[in-house]
């Protein structure tokens, strides 16, 4: 035990959950550093707003190059970078039941180490999908770099890490097998103590700097945000490009500013142990995890926590403007700012919550009830976002996002005005004590019975709020409504007046104008234009108050009940380590399995509905979702409540099935579902909301495949499905249909159904039972044959296939291409299945590290690099991936392919050692537990969906593992991946970036080019449907 080498050691200062079963210890060093013993994150307290004018982006370079290697590990390679919001502090915690570590630390811009079995992002059908449970968990972040010794030694056990620049803080962490953390903590710990800074990588850091910046640059959200910094009064420390890019950092040089020695101060200056604030969540006992901080932590220098005065005098934006910001995409945006003093030691109170629960409500008599029924807006959005430039230690920024229809778009003041409105009615309506105390019982309830988050993430997150509550609330902070303060809540209200306001329309239909103006780093276009003064003089005290406007009603969904049914009863449906059938009719099959591991008072229902004909042909699919999208807008009301209260709903389209979904608190989910069920039956839709709805469908439409990445995915998903309808296709049809139409459809739509789903959770059989009958009392629908459900058919491709498809960027000012190079592999069926599952995931794991060190560190192709298996419909596939601002598809996939041969002397070159601990790493990811209810049952749903039924998929996989050999694996490779192998069977897709020639596709020899699509699938030969 190591308490004697601390300044502070406290195992009791935390307040934690009653249901959370880890073990937390405080500890701060005599250098000044904060430990929570709790995986594994850093939360260095320094961030962009510390960018100096003259290199703006340093801060998010500095985050880069402290993984160029250190005093003890001077190896290099590449890390990715991902671009967050967060905050996030240094904790350790002891969770025994858990066998892998995570250590996060937390930055805004920033870089993701290692990410090993991340799903390529931007798939646009949910059957399309890597497989992750459990090998993998969510969508693969943007890239950046690493320590070779470190990314290397995470990778081959079982691990992944990851950095972020914030504002004011920068995050790092990672993840690795339970019985490596010391081994990644002493590699971890270099960082923060004696990085190299290597002046021999910056020049490729900054390109890596750059590669990050091109992936946003034509993201709306990224080019209002920075407008909104273009536009702050110089001096403040909004007035900066956060981002960093290389015009930044090379204009930094010509101006004579040497970027190492600035890094170096900026590190010296600021990465110290009064700034830092660490997180590890291990297995071991409390006492080790400490001893281990104290041992690799004690050398970071001392130093006190120092926030230097950044200009608070300074107002950060003129009044009175309204910014026009032309979008990339086809969307109508009105943005609203007001600016707050910062809230953070008023956490207790949340005033700002109380204001954005009424101001975001969307139940009748809300700012959204009233706009929605005049036709104006499609959803609004309210509150201080977790955004570090929205929640700082200078300001707070309370915003308003409201999407608008074509005709908001022309009646902004009148919305600006009902917003004053009810402004004013909160001002009349002196603070209501009951609303606070809804939101009191929610977040006490939240608390008590919250589920538990992937390690990683946690680490990072407790790692955060170390920077801003004090230790015994680094957990209860979120949720605490502990004081009723009805004056904070008047003063808070005060700064809502128009005087304090900035406005910004994000727009595809900018006006003309002589006076458009250019923001430099993004090249957006936007105008400045002075808002009417009568109307400032309007909005600050409205003459009247729509009548249609009031507070909310109280919240019937709110649960009582918190009692746990298996301690209620035991019976034997507890007993069942899966699923159980316990229906299985002609109109429904349903799966049951009662909780006995969480214990939460949660349970998760899922349904999939499969509606007659609404697949069958392009009219009906667009029917079907027309009615789906009516349908959602009219629950809204219903489904808004219930989501307050913590009672989750989704409202899916996945082919001719409506998927629907209920999950959160037990206690009034049959209630919900009721209401849901009797909407649906009675449910007609209204001429009105058919012209809202229809317009939103067919921007929706244009906005198809306007990121290269989704587009390229798209592109091979309508190659291989015999079944697919066509954005472009679809929008032209959709101009034809009317209200008419949809009327005369809609019954013979619910006139055959058939029901498949899951009810997991904190419920009694009998319960589930229930939940079906509320299924039949409302549908009185004759059950849907299985031959007329719509079936998914996928492409054979045939022997030795080596197909290319060519398409230009849809964005004509994107400069990414993206090469996507598909393997097909067999379809997931018989015998075969795990076995070839396990070696396509193996392979996985042992290439995706080298694929990524040759083509992004190397070889600096780009900034997406990665590889992942794929299944679509279950027929088994593998894909590489590059994007790319710098090279056209030719070029990619030529040097993918050069990887991709010589890696038949990697595989060979693999010793038995580093063989064992790709094969053990897998098998650990194959066995970890399911953090919470909510993983357990998407990893349930997942089988039923996919029609497998294997819920030990997994289990299997990893006992299929054990006996797999590196010749296995060698032969897997030979066999699917390498010509002239007749099962090497390939399908590229080239996304052509706007500063590329096409006409190079044709100098690409060998392969087959798919001109015309519908010709091509008429002539092809498909699997027969097996899901």
């Amino acid at each position: 035990m190591a308490v004697g080498t601390c300044a502070i050691s406290s195992d009791d200062v935390i307040v934690k959950s009653p249901t959370d079963r880890r073990l937390y210890r405080f500890i701060q060093l005599p250098n000044g550093l904060c430990a929570l013993l709790a995986a594994a994150a850093m939360c260095v307290g320094i961030g962009s707003f510390s960018d100096p004018y003259e290199a703006q982006g340093l801060a998010h370079f500095l985050e880069h190059m402290l993984f160029m290697g250190s005093t003890d590990f001077p190896d290099e390679n590449e890390v990715t970078s991902c671009m967050k919001a967060d905050h996030l502090p240094t904790v350790a915690v002891s969770d025994p039941s858990h066998l892998r570590y995570y250590l996060p630390l937390h930055l805004t811009y920033g870089s993701l180490h290692s990410a090993p079995h991340m799903p390529a992002g931007g798939i646009d059908r949910a059957e399309d999908y890597v497989p992750q449970d459990p090998i993998v968990k969510g969508l693969a972040p943007p890239q950046g770099k690493l320590v070779e010794v470190y990314d290397s030694y995470l990778s081959k056990h079982g691990g992944s890490s990851n950095a972020y620049t914030e504002t004011e803080h920068t995050c790092y962490h990672f993840e690795v097998k339970r019985e490596f953390l010391k081994g990644a903590l002493t590699r971890f710990s270099q960082f923060f103590s004696s990085p190299l800074v290597k002046a021999e990588a910056m020049e490729r850091e900054v390109l890596a700097v750059d590669s990050e910046f091109n992936q946003v640059l034509q993201n709306d959200s990224c080019r209002l945000q920075q407008l909104q910094c273009h536009t702050s009064a110089p001096g403040h420390p909004f007035n900066r490009f956060f981002w960093g890019s290389k015009k930044s950092l090379a204009d930094a040089v010509e101006k004579g500013v040497d970027l190492r020695e600035r890094i170096l101060k900026l590190y010296h200056d600021s990465y110290h142990g009064g700034s830092m604030k660490l997180v590890v969540i291990g297995g071991e006992p409390l006492e080790e995890l400490e001893s281990w901080v104290v041992e690799l932590f004690s050398s970071v220098k001392k130093g006190l926590q120092a926030k230097p005065e950044m200009g608070l005098d300074i107002t950060i934006w003129r009044t009175g403007k309204l910014y026009w910001l032309e979008a990339v995409k086809d969307v109508h945006v009105l943005d609203l700012s007001w600016i707050l003093p910062s809230l953070r030691k008023d956490y207790m109170k949340k005033a700002e919550d109380y204001l954005a629960h009424l101001l975001g409500h969307e139940g009748r008599g809300s700012i959204h009830f009233f706009l929605k029924a005049r036709g104006w807006v499609t959803s609004i959005s309210a509150g201080v976002s977790d955004e570090g430039m929205h929640r700082s230690s200078i300001a707070y920024i309370f915003g308003m996002s409201i999407h608008l229809t074509d005709d908001g778009l022309e009646n902004i003041f009148e919305i600006i005005g009902i917003i004053y409105q009810y402004i004013k009615l909160l001002h009349q309506d002196s603070p209501q004590e009951w609303i606070f105390k809804e939101l009191q019982d929610i977040g006490h309830m939240e608390f008590r019975f919250a589920e538990e988050q992937p390690q990683d993430d946690y680490a990072a997150e407790l790692a955060a709020n170390l920077l801003v509550f004090p230790p015994e609330h680094v957990i209860y902070g979120d949720y605490a409504y502990e004081i009723w303060d009805a004056e904070m809540i008047k003063y808070i209200l005060e700064f809502f007046n128009p005087g304090n306001m900035r406005a910004d329309i994000l727009t595809k239909s900018l006006k003309k104008s002589h006076d458009i103006q250019e923001e430099p780093w993004f090249g957006s276009r936007y105008l400045e234009e002075e808002i009417p003064l009568h109307l400032m003089e309007l909005w600050k005290d409205p003459p009247k108050i729509d009548s249609s406007l009031h507070l909310p009603s109280k919240n019937d969904f709110i649960p009582c009940d918190f009692s746990l049914r298996v301690e209620k009863e035991s019976c034997q449906s507890t007993d069942s380590a899966s699923p159980r059938c316990i229906l299985d009719k002609p109109y429904m099959k349903l799966w049951y399995k009662a909780d006995q591991t969480f214990k939460l008072p949660r349970a998760n229902t899922y349904f999939r509905i499969t509606l007659k004909g609404g697949y069958s042909n392009m009219r009906n699919a667009l029917l079907t979702e027309l009615f789906i999208l009516l349908l959602k807008d009219e629950l809204n009301e219903i489904i808004y409540q219930a989501s307050v209260a913590k009672l989750e709903s989704s409202v899916s389209l996945y082919g001719d099935k409506l998927e629907l979904k209920l999950y959160g608190f037990n206690d009034k989910l049959s209630v919900l579902l009721s209401k849901v069920l009797a909407t649906v039956k009675s449910f007609l839709p209204k001429d009105d909301r058919f012209r809202v709805v229809k317009e939103d469908m067919e921007r929706s439409l244009r906005n198809t495949n306007m990121k290269p990445l989704s587009h390229a995915s798209y592109l091979r998903l309508q190659v291989l499905c015999q079944s697919f309808w066509d954005a472009d296709e679809k929008l032209s049809l959709l101009n034809d249909l009317s209200i008419a139409d949809l009327r005369a459809f809609v019954p013979e739509l619910l006139s055959q159904l058939y029901i498949e789903g899951l009810c997991h959770g904190n419920l009694l059989e009998e319960e589930a039972h229930r939940l079906s009958e509320i299924f039949k009392s409302n549908f009185f629908a004759q059950p849907l044959p299985y031959d007329f459900r719509h079936k998914e058919i996928v492409m054979c491709l045939p022997s030795s296939a080596d197909l290319v498809r060519y398409v230009k960027v849809k964005n004509k000012l994107e400069t990414n291409s993206v090469v996507e190079l598909y393997f097909q592999i067999e379809p997931e069926e018989g015998t075969t299945l795990i076995k070839l599952k396990a070696l396509t995931d193996l392979f996985d794991e042992i290439v995706e590290e080298p694929l990524f060190n040759q083509l992004r560190t190397k070889e600096q192709l780009g900034y997406v690099v990665d590889c992942s298996p794929r299944v679509t419909y279950r027929i088994l596939g593998f894909c590489f991936r590059v994007q790319s601002s710098e090279y056209d598809p030719v070029h990619l996939q030529g040097r993918i392919e050069n990887f991709i041969n010589s890696l038949e002397e990697l595989l060979n070159g693999l010793d038995h050692d580093s063989f064992e601990n790709y094969r053990n790493g897998l098998m650990g990811k194959l066995l970890e537990k399911d953090p919470s209810l909510s993983y357990e049952t998407n990893r349930y749903w997942g089988q039923i969906v996919d029609k497998r039924y294997m819920f030990d998929l997994s289990e299997k996989e990893a006992e299929e593992l054990k006996d797999i050999k590196k010749e296995d694996i060698i032969e897997w490779y030979c066999t699917y991946l390498r010509q002239p192998s007749p099962k090497c069977r390939r399908l590229a897709i080239h996304m052509w970036g706007c500063n590329t020639d096409q006409k190079d596709a044709y100098t690409q020899t060998g392969a087959q080019v798919i001109k015309n699509l519908e010709e091509f699938k008429k002539l092809s030969q498909y699997y027969p449907s097996i899901c």
